[in-house]
């Protein structure tokens, strides 16, 4: 009877440590969730990117030059590998303050656009690379300047429709002196030459795009989604803490020259918070999987800190409408989940 009994107690410890073991098990194969804290870039401002054939393409300002980094995941960009694709020539209106690249696959080639000036910001224009090769990190040769009316433009990108026509976006001035920056919109005849005048679609009209003078609506960047096209663009002195982002929305199928035909939301769209201050000039990605939107926007580093930047990411969905809920900047340190498929 004793034998029995103690029999009976090794066989169910044994049975209690098999399923102990069992339980650890699978708690540890189950995956983590990987994570990411912002920033992912320390220092930087104006970011862009893009991807093709698995690969996320990025580039920001550097202002002396226009450099490329090669990457296979958004939270790897500041470790990636990268080349300075451009330099600014010695003589010229393009040799000083190299702003805002922006890197477009258009009709099967590699094309950066870039803001620069001589030396003057009142002589700042829009210029324009074309690859030599398939590489978007191989040569490039400079295409000149893009004719924005003669008059000062910045942070030009571009909008692709679907029947392959393309439109040239940029922030401007209306006449020869700062006073404010406009959004205008022309259309391109090939990825390198705009065709006709500049159509101007925003100014600064709410109290939220009109903090610090000059007043400013600029950064530019097209967003669409199933049958409405959306200019989000930067609002407010970039210098300040109030830097922001508002929103143009369209029909996917309208006469994008009309001005008209772009509604400018009352509110901004993305904003300051308590801990994040000068949220603004972005771009839009997927995540590697294509499942997920995200945005890449930079921030001040600290209240006051103005051009003292860095950049950030976050993902967004969309609202029952259609239209884009990017939420609320989050704050520096938060655990996030990578974009998926990283």
């Amino acid at each position: 009877m004793t034998i029995h009994f103690r029999s009976l107690l090794v066989i169910l410890c044994l049975i209690f440590i098999m399923e102990g073991c069992s339980s650890v098990n699978k708690t540890t194969e189950s995956p983590a969730i990987k994570t990411f804290t912002n920033p992912i870039i320390g220092d930087g401002a104006d970011p862009w990117v893009t991807s093709k054939d698995g690969f996320y393409y990025y580039t920001q300002t550097t202002g002396t030059n226009i450099r490329i980094w090669k990457s296979k995941t958004l939270t790897g960009l500041a470790d990636a590998e990268y080349k300075d694709v451009w330099f600014p020539p010695l003589t010229g209106g393009n040799t000083s303050n190299i702003w805002a690249p922006e890197l477009h696959y258009l009709n099967g080639k590699w094309y950066v656009y870039y803001a620069a000036d001589d030396g003057q910001n009142e002589n700042h224009r829009m210029y324009v690379l074309e690859s030599e090769t398939d590489d978007p990190l191989g040569n490039y040769i400079d295409k000149g300047m893009l004719d924005t009316d003669g008059k000062w433009a910045i942070d030009g990108t571009v909008l692709e429709k679907k029947d392959g026509s393309l439109y040239f976006i940029w922030s401007g001035w209306e006449g020869d002196v700062n006073v404010s920056q406009q959004l205008y919109i022309a259309e391109m005849s090939n990825p390198f030459t705009i065709k006709g005048k500049g159509v101007e679609i925003s100014r600064p009209t709410y109290a939220w795009e009109m903090v610090g003078t000059p007043t400013i609506n600029e950064g530019p960047q097209v967003l669409m989604h199933d049958d409405k096209t959306f200019i989000v663009y930067s609002a407010s002195g970039s210098w300040t803490d109030d830097y922001c982002l508002g929103m143009l929305s369209t029909e996917l199928n309208s006469d994008l020259l009309n001005p008209a035909s772009w509604k400018k939301h009352e509110l901004p769209v993305f904003s300051k918070t308590a801990e994040v201050f000068g949220p603004g000039h972005n771009s839009f990605i997927k995540s590697i999987d294509g499942t997920e939107d995200w945005i890449i926007y930079h921030a001040a580093k600290l209240a006051g800190s103005g051009w003292v930047r860095n950049v950030r990411m976050q993902s967004f969905n969309w609202d029952k409408d259609g239209n884009p809920n990017f939420g609320v900047p989050v704050t520096e340190g938060v655990q996030l989940a990578v974009p998926s498929g990283e």
